[in-house]
């Protein structure tokens, strides 16, 4: 392990790389350490202990919820304007065109158009925040110009946070918003694991051990999931050009039980954040009914059994929604025939792409109920021993486990390129 980080750093392209983008989840942790004026920090503290959705939805600010910071709302409006897109192209024939089959071009427009979503969306969430920031009296009263300049300053940066994930992806060695979630994650944990050793109660040894028995198998598990592939065999008929014989050969097609990553979790906490902050707005309204409904919705999900079934569905469905986004078993099927590749007893064409979208679908499922039962594995956790910590919590787990491992083999990818020997 340390030859090859001898090996990284020998390389000065790779060293600059990887120094940039270091710098910049500085710059990250900077602007999550700003914090807006007038928060009362107590009952910051005390909102944040009696709510398990807010303790999520911090993890993916990178953390800059915690403190109210200038950058309280993360990069969470660009996830969910990705998500509008992404099902604006199982709409709209246009868009998916414009996506898959124009080049580089068509999703350079498709990406701009993801950030003038992420503007206003950004905006409603801003308003949102502060409107149940103030109903928790952690803000104070502010007036209107007050307001309008708290919701300048959070849209601003989470544009500022975008362009730096755009910039530590266009470096190569890893998607840069994931890293900043990883990096709001990481920085939380030395927290975390104070106030797990500040509250620790000797006659509860062996549901500490429990604990942390838990948290080496769900590593385990997040790598085993993370890395395990179904390999397809596929066979390629012999061709004859002039005095030469080509093809002949067998390979096999990867299929990841895992093809949707940590994306679904992303994205079912982006569609859960919206009829919280919703409800929150609506119960500053002076009607009754209004009012009644908003706090009914609120109740809802603030029980724990509904949000954790709620939450494990939507995880489970967003894998299988992912997935059928990222593979496309008769565009697979379409190639492999043109390259004369079949998959052996399975006729080509139509056929091949039945047969791949049968196995992806079972093999999917492993995946999603995995990823259901990480989400929810905190409330588990904390049901039976009573310990909770959103720090080492199984969507942590998932997301750095999923990130690191995603940057090594970026990292490995650009050293193999230079044919270092020995790696």
């Amino acid at each position: 392990m340390f030859e090859k980080i001898t090996q990284i750093f020998k390389i000065k392209q790779l060293r600059n790389k990887i120094l940039f983008v270091v710098a910049l989840l500085a710059v990250f942790r900077i602007a999550a350490a700003i914090p807006l004026p007038g928060v009362d920090t107590n009952q910051l503290k005390q909102l944040f202990e009696g709510n398990q959705f807010l303790g999520l939805l911090n993890i993916f600010s990178g953390g800059g919820l915690s403190n109210i910071s200038i950058a309280l709302l993360g990069v969470g409006p660009y996830i969910t304007s990705s998500i509008i897109m992404q099902l604006l192209t199982m709409i709209v024939p246009k868009l998916e065109q414009l996506y898959k089959e124009e080049g580089e071009a068509g999703r350079q427009k498709f990406n701009m158009w993801t950030r003038w979503i992420t503007i206003p969306l950004a905006g409603l969430q801003a308003f949102s925040m502060i409107a149940l920031l103030r109903s928790q009296n952690v803000i104070g009263n502010l007036n209107s110009f007050e307001m309008f300049s708290i919701i300048v300053i959070a849209t601003t940066g989470t544009i500022f946070l975008m362009w730096l994930g755009e910039l530590m992806t266009e470096k190569g060695i890893g998607n840069g918003v994931s890293m900043i979630i990883f990096a709001g994650i990481v920085a939380s944990l030395p927290g975390g694991v104070t106030q797990l050793f500040s509250t620790f109660d000797s006659t509860q040894f062996f549901t500490y051990l429990l604990f942390g028995i838990i948290s080496i198998i769900t590593i385990a598990g997040v790598v085993l999931v993370t890395e395990g592939q179904r390999n397809i065999p596929v066979s390629y008929a012999k061709r004859i050009r002039g005095n030469k014989m080509y093809g002949g050969v067998s390979t096999h097609l990867p299929l990841r039980v895992n093809q949707a990553g940590v994306i679904p979790i992303i994205f079912a906490i982006s569609i859960m954040l919206f009829p919280g902050m919703i409800a929150n707005f609506l119960m500053q309204v002076k009607n009754e009914t209004v009012v009644s409904v908003a706090t009914f919705i609120n109740s809802v999900f603030q029980n724990q059994l509904f949000y954790g079934v709620f939450y494990f569905i939507l995880v489970v469905a967003f894998t299988y929604f992912y997935t059928a986004v990222v593979f496309d078993p008769n565009k697979i099927s379409e190639n492999l025939q043109k390259q004369g590749g079949y998959i052996p007893g399975i006729r080509p064409g139509k056929n091949t792409a039945e047969y791949l979208y049968r196995i992806m679908n079972r093999i999917t499922l492993t995946g999603s109920l995995f990823l259901g039962l990480i989400a929810v594995l905190p409330l588990i956790v904390k049901a039976f021993s009573g310990i909770s910590s959103m720090a080492i919590g199984g969507t942590s787990i998932l997301i750095v486990v999923s990130v690191v491992i995603e940057t090594v083999k970026q990292i490995e990818s650009q050293m193999v390129m230079r044919d270092y020997e020995g790696f």
